[in-house]
């Protein structure tokens, strides 16, 4: 598994824990849901970056 599998992964166990967490406080603006979601956006921009590095690994046709 690499590390973009591996961060696609990641993406959805925090997306799941974030939904979880709305359900269980009923708020979004609750600091703890905050925090998860800027847990999901980091994963989120790594896993952009890793698919831009995975990219530019490639060579050209």
């Amino acid at each position: 598994m690499n590390s973009v599998e591996l961060t696609q992964i990641s993406m959805e166990e925090a997306r799941q824990r974030l939904y979880r967490m709305v359900q269980q406080y009923g708020d979004v603006w609750n600091p703890k849901v905050i925090r998860q979601s800027m847990v999901l956006d980091e994963l989120i921009n790594n896993y952009n970056r890793a698919v831009k590095d995975q990219k530019s690994d490639k060579p050209l046709s």
